[in-house]
């Protein structure tokens, strides 16, 4: 039997980071819930927190490559219990605690404060009591996914998965890994990602699909594992380098599969494996160069979209409104005589908006909503920050929060972790949001004149488009800036309208409307083909209707 990721061994290896992470793996096992990691600089003595059995427990994390554990370790975990309020305080080691620890614990004690020792050899001992995790009871529909990337792997050795976000693609491609460790003990699997927080994300996903004693690792610039048994999960270079020195995976998952394009480091890398099976999955398989994935995945083995995810209740349904009373009417009459770039109609068609008009907006929508929790996106940092101190002007926002790449991580985790709890009711967000975070409690977008990507679209509104208890529909607010986004609407309009889709009874029914009826029918009227205008790019020139046509 290969040893377990809580061998001494492997323990030894992984040094603290590595450690605390198994640490968190073992307490999902054990039975916690809302497990996070809270290690770093202002953690107040503690690594990780999680709940069981209704009691929130706090875990100091020691790794040591000699020696034992010291009393130091014991007044951390004790300092934390008092600051996160936590009932149970434990010190969790690869090795062992010193007799002064020891000593140090039952002094504590005598004075009514616990704190536990979990050392090297009894993680082993919980980890063996600990029960596989069973298999997720998945939707019909994910049901069906697994089985045809499971035939088509089979078959190829290649296959693709088109899952709208909020449609579990992760849970999808854990069964996919699950099944293949299953019926191939001893394999080694990749799961590649472009981004590190990506990777690290996706470790912690899949661990619920694994059985419990296989080992997982992150490979990156910062994390560099020298044993890659088990499921590695990688950023691309990192990747490419275990590969160029030999190493072979045989299952590769590439999530976020719009990323591989015809050349560059996924193509270097997806080429060395070429005897591997390999699957792609993404919510978005558009690319702007017009690479098309299926060349290198083949023809999508399952595809779900927004649409029917939501008209078939799988998703929450939307309800978006689109603000357009900004158009300049006299550029609509100059761009019926001229020829214009979609950039120059953007900037002569929509007359800049006042943030406080978005603000207003949402406050209306505020008070429309049960239990209202919301996210904005805007166009740079600085709007973004702009917004949220517009925001915490007002006592319903005062712990509004901005989220953005130029601040620490810790303190982005931190906000994400408020945000998730109610303790930040509304966020202000550039494009850090569109990938790889989970936030089902959001049932308010606001779209801040952004600037139109079908991609990043698509990811945006998927923030908003997952399920939960007392959640149905989510409400969108777009301040429109940009005539491709007007096209994605009017396109995803029509498709929702398409009597060939399967309802649902009692489910929510989508619906997308204007907040100003003449620019809506004037839209309507110049947007003849949406699906082509909304994936064109800034310098695409547009021919429009005589204006004679146009509404009065």
């Amino acid at each position: 039997m290969t040893d377990s990721y809580l061998a001494p061994r492997i323990l030894l290896s992984g040094g603290p980071d590595r450690f605390r992470r198994q640490v968190e793996r073992l307490l999902g096992q054990l039975g916690f819930k809302d497990v996070v990691d809270i290690d770093g600089s202002g953690d107040h003595g503690g690594d990780l927190l999680g709940t069981r059995n209704g009691q929130l427990w706090v875990f100091q994390s020691k790794w040591k490559r000699t020696g034992a554990v010291d009393c130091a370790a014991v007044d951390e975990a004790s300092r934390a219990q008092d600051h996160y309020g936590a009932s149970r305080a434990v010190v969790v080691t690869n090795t062992r605690p010193s007799a002064d620890a020891e000593q140090r614990a039952r002094e504590l004690l005598r004075i009514g404060r616990r704190v536990d020792f979990w050392n090297g050899g009894e993680l082993q001992e919980l980890l063996q009591a600990a029960e596989e995790h069973p298999l997720m009871t998945l939707r019909d529909y994910q049901d069906s996914a697994a089985t045809a990337l499971w035939a088509d792997l089979q078959r190829s050795r290649r296959a693709l998965l088109v899952l709208a976000t909020g449609l579990g693609k992760t849970v999808v491609g854990g069964e996919v890994i699950g099944r293949f460790l299953r019926e191939n003990p001893g394999q080694d699997v990749l799961v590649v990602a472009h981004q590190k927080p990506l990777v690290n994300q996706l470790e912690r996903a899949l661990w619920r699909h694994l059985p419990k004693r296989v080992k997982t690792q992150v490979l990156s610039s910062d994390d560099k594992p020298t044993d890659l048994a088990g499921v590695t999960c990688a950023t691309t270079a990192s990747a490419l380098n275990a590969v160029l020195r030999g190493w072979r995976p045989g299952l590769v998952m590439v999530d976020e599969t719009h990323h591989v394009g015809e050349d560059g480091q996924y193509y270097r890398l997806l080429d060395a494996l070429k005897d591997s099976w390999q699957f792609g999955v993404t919510a978005t398989p558009w690319r702007g160069d017009k690479y098309d994935i299926e060349t290198r995945f083949g023809a999508a083995s399952f595809k779900l979209g927004i649409e029917d995810g939501m008209r078939r209740g799988y998703l929450a349904a939307v309800d978006y409104r689109l603000f357009v009373d900004n158009i300049d009417w006299d550029a609509v009459r100059e761009a019926s005589e001229h020829q214009y770039s979609i950039k120059e109609l953007n900037s002569r068609l929509f007359l800049p908006q006042r943030d406080e008009a978005v603000i207003d907006a949402l406050i209306d929508a505020w008070h429309q909503t049960p239990s209202p929790r919301g996210i904005v996106f805007c166009q740079t940092i600085e709007h973004c920050e702009r917004m949220e101190t517009l925001l915490r002007r007002l006592p319903q926002w005062r712990h509004a929060a901005a989220l953005h790449t130029d601040m620490p991580k810790r303190e982005r985790q931190q906000r994400l972790l408020d945000f998730r709890a109610g303790r930040i009711p509304v966020l202000t967000a550039v494009d850090i949001l569109n990938e790889g975070v989970d936030v089902p409690d959001v049932n308010i977008l606001a779209f801040a004149r952004v600037t139109h990507s079908r991609r990043i679209f698509v990811q945006q509104l998927g923030r908003g488009l997952r399920l939960r208890e007392g959640k149905d529909t989510v409400l969108a607010l777009d301040f429109v800036s940009d005539i491709r986004r007007v096209a994605a609407l009017l396109n995803l309009r029509r498709q929702l309208d398409a009597e060939d889709i399967e309802v649902l009874p009692r489910v929510p029914q989508p619906k997308i409307t204007f907040d100003n009826i003449r620019a809506e029918s004037l839209l309507e009227q110049w947007i003849l083909d949406a699906a082509d205008l909304e994936t064109s790019n800034d310098e695409a020139k547009l021919q429009f209707l005589d204006p004679e046509v146009l509404p009065a």
